[in-house]
């Protein structure tokens, strides 16, 4: 804040970690047993792994990725879905990080290296705006992400757009994925730390009934260190006291209901559906398919995308990203990782996104301890 005599919001204040630590140790000490806490969103990882925060954490708390890169969780058949499109002579438009993404046979950047037409753009009005740019092209936006981006999605569908643009949707829901990581077998997440900017549309009561069934502490964070790191003492806090309870860490920007407007567009233009998620298998209600009131814009519908593919890369059958999605593995667990494996040339979908555990593990120097 910069008006005179107002506070100053401090997020990377030392002193204040040093308090939020030393918390996290009595916390520790009072508990007396491991604790593993999982968060479902690349954002967090990257402000964990970029700060270097897990090198001060209590010896016995576990702070990993789940499910939390939407990219990377995007099914093999979903991308060849998209490329298929895109050697039919249709224009996909796509974000940066689903570009190079492999599917079975190759990625898009693969396809528009043989001739296809692929557009990076940076959101969906960005694809719209081509789409009107260029009447004589047909143009699919290749949907992906969480509820941030769906709803914008479902906001360019509900304000009709050109008749050249159709909407491919592979957006994912991430509430059914969380109870799946909680019904799992051999499940040991004691809290799971939610995502902000998700919740900024959904609300933080959204995770009200997955509290309940489940009796998983859940605290909705921010993406500041110490909105990071206070989230984790208010998750230690519930799980100390044995309480499975919910709490909003992130005020300033989440609140119980949400974004109520976006909301109803969003369950206006999409419901949920059944689909694999890499890694994961079959998430029920984990998809976010278009409704019938809105298939005159449904590329499912507009065009033949079930692609005719041969076997997966055998390399690709080594990537692990899938169990890393489920917290079972990390990064260095993977025989590719840093190797073969590497940003420029991605093997997996965890390497490729900005938001995926193995590009930030890689960029802030393999395992972020210190």
């Amino acid at each position: 804040m910069s008006a005179e005599g107002s506070e100053v919001l401090k997020f990377r204040d030392s002193e204040q970690a040093e308090v939020l630590y030393d918390r996290l140790e009595s916390l520790m000490d009072s508990i007396g047993r491991e604790v593993a806490i999982m968060h479902v969103c690349g954002s967090h990882e990257e402000a964990i792994a970029k700060y270097g925060l897990r090198s001060n954490l209590p010896e016995d708390l576990s702070v990993r990725m789940g499910p939390g890169c939407p990219v990377c969780v995007t099914d093999m058949p979903e991308i060849d879905e998209g490329i298929h499109l895109a050697e039919q002579g249709v224009t996909v438009a796509t974000f940066g990080d689903m570009y190079k993404v492999p599917g079975t046979e190759g990625s898009l950047r693969d396809a528009e290296r043989d001739g296809a037409s692929v557009e990076v753009v940076y959101s969906a009005t960005d694809a719209v705006e081509y789409a009107e740019d260029n009447p004589d092209e047909e143009v699919v936006f290749f949907a992906t992400g969480f509820e941030t981006t769906a709803a914008p999605t479902a906001a360019v569908l509900a304000a009709e757009p050109p008749e050249n643009f159709s909407v491919l949707s592979v957006h994912k829901y991430v509430p059914p994925a969380m109870a799946a990581i909680a019904e799992l077998p051999e499940s040991d997440v004691d809290g799971f730390l939610a995502a902000g900017h998700a919740a900024t549309i959904t609300g933080y009561g959204l995770f009200e009934p997955l509290v309940e069934e489940y009796g998983i502490p859940t605290v909705v964070g921010g993406f500041e260190p110490l909105d990071v790191l206070r989230a984790l003492v208010g998750l230690l806090e519930l799980i100390d006291a044995g309480e499975a309870g919910l709490e909003n860490a992130y005020p300033r920007v989440v609140s119980e209901d949400g974004n109520v407007a976006a909301k109803e567009i969003m369950w206006d233009v999409f419901e949920q559906t059944t689909r694999e998620w890499r890694g994961l298998g079959e998430i029920p209600g984990g998809n976010l398919s278009m409704t019938d009131a809105y298939a005159e814009w449904n590329a499912r519908e507009r065009y033949d995308v079930d692609p005719d593919t041969g076997p997966a890369d055998p390399l690709t059958e080594q990537c692990i990203c899938g169990d890393i999605m489920a917290g079972k593995a990390d990064p260095d667990d993977c025989t590719l990782f840093g190797t073969v494996c590497t940003p420029r040339d991605p093997v997996g979908p965890c390497m490729v996104s900005d938001e995926g555990t193995c590009h930030i593990w890689n960029t802030y120097g393999g395992r972020p301890e210190v």
